[in-house]
Protein backbone atom coordinates (compact mmCIF):
# COMPACT_ATOMS: atom_id res chain seq x y z
CA UNK A 1 0.00 0.00 0.00
CA UNK A 2 2.53 2.63 0.77
CA UNK A 3 4.40 1.55 -2.72
CA UNK A 4 1.24 2.18 -4.13
CA UNK A 5 0.65 5.51 -2.89
CA UNK A 6 4.49 6.61 -3.23
CA UNK A 7 3.81 5.54 -7.24
CA UNK A 8 0.83 7.48 -7.23
CA UNK A 9 2.05 10.42 -5.74
CA UNK A 10 5.08 10.86 -7.95
CA UNK A 11 2.56 10.39 -11.00
CA UNK A 12 0.30 13.08 -9.57
CA UNK A 13 2.98 15.58 -8.61
CA UNK A 14 3.02 18.69 -11.22
CA UNK A 15 7.08 19.01 -10.99
CA UNK A 16 6.57 15.32 -12.61
CA UNK A 17 4.25 15.98 -15.21
CA UNK A 18 6.06 19.31 -16.31
CA UNK A 19 8.91 16.95 -17.09
CA UNK A 20 7.35 13.92 -18.92
CA UNK A 21 8.20 15.47 -22.55
CA UNK A 22 11.23 15.72 -21.81
CA UNK A 23 11.36 12.06 -20.91
CA UNK A 24 10.43 11.25 -24.74
CA UNK A 25 12.74 13.32 -26.67
CA UNK A 26 15.73 11.50 -27.39
CA UNK A 27 19.13 12.54 -25.75
CA UNK A 28 16.75 14.64 -23.37
CA UNK A 29 18.24 14.26 -19.98
CA UNK A 30 15.45 14.38 -16.76
CA UNK A 31 17.10 16.21 -14.48
CA UNK A 32 15.10 16.78 -11.00
CA UNK A 33 15.81 18.89 -7.90
CA UNK A 34 14.51 16.93 -4.59
CA UNK A 35 12.56 19.97 -3.86
CA UNK A 36 10.54 18.87 -6.97
CA UNK A 37 9.86 16.33 -6.02
CA UNK A 38 7.49 15.77 -2.88
CA UNK A 39 7.17 12.87 -1.20
CA UNK A 40 4.69 11.33 1.07
CA UNK A 41 6.02 11.33 4.31
CA UNK A 42 5.63 7.55 6.18
CA UNK A 43 5.48 6.85 10.10
CA UNK A 44 7.42 4.07 11.48
CA UNK A 45 4.63 0.97 12.61
CA UNK A 46 4.23 1.25 15.88
CA UNK A 47 4.99 -2.46 16.69
CA UNK A 48 8.43 -1.87 14.97
CA UNK A 49 9.28 0.71 17.72
CA UNK A 50 7.89 -1.44 20.38
CA UNK A 51 10.42 -4.45 19.07
CA UNK A 52 13.31 -2.09 19.23
CA UNK A 53 13.03 -0.72 22.13
CA UNK A 54 12.29 -4.15 24.17
CA UNK A 55 14.59 -6.28 22.20
CA UNK A 56 17.94 -6.54 24.11
CA UNK A 57 21.14 -7.67 22.77
CA UNK A 58 22.36 -10.76 24.60
CA UNK A 59 25.11 -13.25 25.04
CA UNK A 60 25.06 -16.99 26.26
CA UNK A 61 27.52 -19.80 25.37
CA UNK A 62 26.72 -23.05 24.07
CA UNK A 63 28.30 -26.64 24.85
CA UNK A 64 28.60 -30.03 23.21
CA UNK A 65 28.65 -31.98 26.31
CA UNK A 66 28.62 -31.41 30.18
CA UNK A 67 31.97 -32.20 30.60
CA UNK A 68 32.86 -29.09 28.55
CA UNK A 69 30.38 -26.76 30.60
CA UNK A 70 32.88 -27.85 33.84
CA UNK A 71 35.15 -25.05 34.99
CA UNK A 72 38.43 -26.81 33.68
CA UNK A 73 40.45 -25.52 37.07
CA UNK A 74 37.75 -28.02 38.70
CA UNK A 75 38.51 -31.09 36.84
CA UNK A 76 38.27 -34.35 38.69
CA UNK A 77 41.97 -36.24 38.92
CA UNK A 78 41.78 -39.07 36.89
CA UNK A 79 42.55 -41.47 40.28
CA UNK A 80 39.44 -40.03 41.34
CA UNK A 81 37.23 -39.97 38.24
CA UNK A 82 36.74 -43.58 37.81
CA UNK A 83 34.80 -45.90 40.31
CA UNK A 84 35.80 -49.21 41.56
CA UNK A 85 33.37 -52.77 40.28
CA UNK A 86 31.53 -53.68 43.45
CA UNK A 87 32.00 -56.37 45.41
CA UNK A 88 28.78 -58.92 45.64
CA UNK A 89 31.12 -61.69 46.80
CA UNK A 90 35.27 -61.41 47.78
CA UNK A 91 37.76 -63.62 47.52
CA UNK A 92 36.81 -65.77 50.52
CA UNK A 93 33.20 -66.48 49.63
CA UNK A 94 34.67 -66.79 46.21
CA UNK A 95 36.89 -69.96 48.06
CA UNK A 96 33.50 -71.37 50.23
CA UNK A 97 32.32 -71.89 46.71
CA UNK A 98 34.66 -73.16 43.87
CA UNK A 99 37.16 -76.26 45.12
CA UNK A 100 39.73 -74.40 42.70
CA UNK A 101 43.08 -72.91 44.38
CA UNK A 102 46.11 -71.51 43.56
CA UNK A 103 47.79 -71.47 40.70
CA UNK A 104 43.99 -72.34 39.25
CA UNK A 105 41.46 -70.30 40.87
CA UNK A 106 40.69 -67.71 38.20
CA UNK A 107 37.77 -65.56 39.42
CA UNK A 108 38.93 -62.17 41.72
CA UNK A 109 35.61 -61.50 42.67
CA UNK A 110 31.71 -61.14 41.84
CA UNK A 111 30.51 -57.86 41.01
CA UNK A 112 26.62 -59.11 40.19
CA UNK A 113 25.10 -62.29 40.92
CA UNK A 114 21.57 -64.01 40.51
CA UNK A 115 21.87 -67.91 41.76
CA UNK A 116 21.16 -70.50 39.20
CA UNK A 117 20.51 -67.04 36.59
CA UNK A 118 23.58 -65.46 35.95
CA UNK A 119 26.86 -64.24 37.24
CA UNK A 120 29.44 -61.24 36.04
CA UNK A 121 32.86 -61.88 38.09
CA UNK A 122 36.49 -60.19 37.38
CA UNK A 123 40.07 -61.64 36.76
CA UNK A 124 42.80 -59.06 37.49
CA UNK A 125 45.41 -59.89 34.96
CA UNK A 126 48.89 -58.92 36.29
CA UNK A 127 52.48 -59.67 35.07
CA UNK A 128 53.23 -61.94 38.03
CA UNK A 129 50.68 -64.62 37.07
CA UNK A 130 52.29 -67.54 36.94
CA UNK A 131 51.67 -68.15 33.09
CA UNK A 132 52.92 -65.21 31.94
CA UNK A 133 56.66 -66.53 31.88
CA UNK A 134 56.42 -68.87 29.15
CA UNK A 135 53.33 -67.78 27.52
CA UNK A 136 55.34 -65.43 26.15
CA UNK A 137 58.22 -64.23 27.40
CA UNK A 138 58.33 -61.41 25.01
CA UNK A 139 55.05 -60.73 25.12
CA UNK A 140 52.92 -61.72 27.88
CA UNK A 141 49.24 -62.53 26.55
CA UNK A 142 46.70 -64.32 28.82
CA UNK A 143 45.97 -68.51 27.29
CA UNK A 144 43.20 -68.57 25.46
CA UNK A 145 42.41 -72.22 27.31
CA UNK A 146 42.50 -70.40 30.77
CA UNK A 147 40.16 -67.47 29.95
CA UNK A 148 38.17 -70.55 29.14
CA UNK A 149 38.52 -71.87 32.46
CA UNK A 150 38.23 -68.44 34.18
CA UNK A 151 34.82 -68.17 32.23
CA UNK A 152 34.02 -72.02 33.16
CA UNK A 153 34.66 -71.15 37.03
CA UNK A 154 32.28 -68.41 36.81
CA UNK A 155 29.81 -70.63 35.75
CA UNK A 156 30.29 -72.65 38.63
CA UNK A 157 29.21 -69.89 40.69
CA UNK A 158 25.94 -69.79 39.19
CA UNK A 159 24.98 -73.36 39.63
CA UNK A 160 26.98 -73.80 42.97
CA UNK A 161 24.91 -72.86 45.43
CA UNK A 162 22.40 -74.32 47.95
CA UNK A 163 19.73 -72.00 46.38
CA UNK A 164 19.95 -74.24 43.42
CA UNK A 165 20.88 -77.20 45.02
CA UNK A 166 24.13 -77.27 43.91
CA UNK A 167 27.58 -78.27 46.20
CA UNK A 168 31.52 -78.18 45.15
CA UNK A 169 32.11 -82.39 44.83
CA UNK A 170 29.61 -82.11 41.86
CA UNK A 171 30.47 -79.62 38.90
CA UNK A 172 32.41 -80.23 36.44
CA UNK A 173 33.52 -78.78 32.80
CA UNK A 174 31.83 -81.03 30.48
CA UNK A 175 32.23 -79.49 27.05
CA UNK A 176 32.68 -76.10 25.07
CA UNK A 177 31.17 -75.03 21.57
CA UNK A 178 31.51 -71.92 19.52
CA UNK A 179 34.25 -70.60 20.99
CA UNK A 180 35.85 -67.51 19.40
CA UNK A 181 39.09 -65.51 20.39
CA UNK A 182 38.30 -61.86 19.56
CA UNK A 183 41.38 -59.82 21.00
CA UNK A 184 44.49 -60.67 23.20
CA UNK A 185 44.00 -60.22 27.04
CA UNK A 186 47.24 -58.76 28.17
CA UNK A 187 49.17 -58.56 31.73
CA UNK A 188 47.57 -54.78 32.97
CA UNK A 189 43.89 -55.68 31.49
CA UNK A 190 40.90 -56.57 33.87
CA UNK A 191 38.69 -59.65 32.38
CA UNK A 192 35.23 -59.05 33.13
CA UNK A 193 33.29 -62.07 32.71
CA UNK A 194 29.50 -62.66 32.19
CA UNK A 195 27.99 -66.24 32.30
CA UNK A 196 24.35 -66.70 31.79
CA UNK A 197 22.11 -70.03 32.30
CA UNK A 198 20.78 -70.78 29.01
CA UNK A 199 19.38 -74.61 29.77
CA UNK A 200 19.28 -76.94 32.41
CA UNK A 201 18.14 -80.75 32.31
CA UNK A 202 17.88 -81.42 35.79
CA UNK A 203 17.16 -85.41 35.20
CA UNK A 204 20.86 -85.46 33.31
CA UNK A 205 22.23 -82.50 35.02
CA UNK A 206 23.23 -80.94 32.01
CA UNK A 207 23.51 -77.24 32.34
CA UNK A 208 23.79 -75.39 29.37
CA UNK A 209 25.89 -71.45 29.22
CA UNK A 210 26.32 -68.52 27.27
CA UNK A 211 29.20 -66.96 28.22
CA UNK A 212 31.18 -64.02 27.28
CA UNK A 213 34.62 -61.62 28.40
CA UNK A 214 35.19 -58.80 28.00
CA UNK A 215 38.38 -56.20 28.27
CA UNK A 216 37.21 -52.40 28.28
CA UNK A 217 33.88 -52.84 27.54
CA UNK A 218 35.12 -54.77 24.27
CA UNK A 219 34.47 -58.60 23.97
CA UNK A 220 37.36 -60.53 23.70
CA UNK A 221 36.36 -64.06 24.68
CA UNK A 222 32.48 -66.14 23.81
CA UNK A 223 31.36 -69.30 23.48
CA UNK A 224 28.87 -72.11 24.54
CA UNK A 225 29.45 -74.20 27.85
CA UNK A 226 28.00 -77.46 29.26
CA UNK A 227 28.15 -77.76 32.87
CA UNK A 228 28.02 -81.75 34.57
CA UNK A 229 26.10 -81.06 38.06
CA UNK A 230 25.62 -84.95 38.44
CA UNK A 231 28.17 -86.82 40.30
CA UNK A 232 31.57 -88.43 38.85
Amino acid sequence: MAASAFSNSLMSSPSLSSHSSLSHRPGAILSLSRSQISLPAFRSHPLATTLKKKINPSHFTTYCSLDAAKDPSEEIPIELRYAAFPTVLDINQIREILPHRFPFLLVDRVIEYNPGVSAVAIKNVTINDNFFPGHFPERPIMPGVLMIEAMAQVGGLVMLQPEVGGSRENFFFAGIDKVRFRKPVVAGDTLVMRMTLIKLQKRFGIAKMEGKAYVGGEVVCEGEFLMATGTA
